[in-house]
């Protein structure tokens, strides 16, 4: 291992540590971008999982 590479994963210095306004704007990205695309994602799926078992399995309920 070179110098370089052992130089680059050593701790941070004080100029490599993320700035207020860095870490504001990376939970604005989280909260306002990608987690309510998670969200939307995960029901999306959980309901086309049980749409996709209604079809298969027929609706819930007693058989006629």
């Amino acid at each position: 291992m070179t110098t370089e590479t052992a130089g680059a994963r050593g701790p941070e210095t004080a100029s490599e540590k993320p700035t207020r306004r860095a870490e504001f704007l990376a939970f604005l990205t989280l909260a306002v971008l990608i987690w309510p695309i998670v969200a939307v994602g995960i029901v999306g799926g959980y309901g086309f999982l049980v749409w996709m078992s209604q079809i298969v399995l027929g609706p819930p309920g007693p058989p006629h």
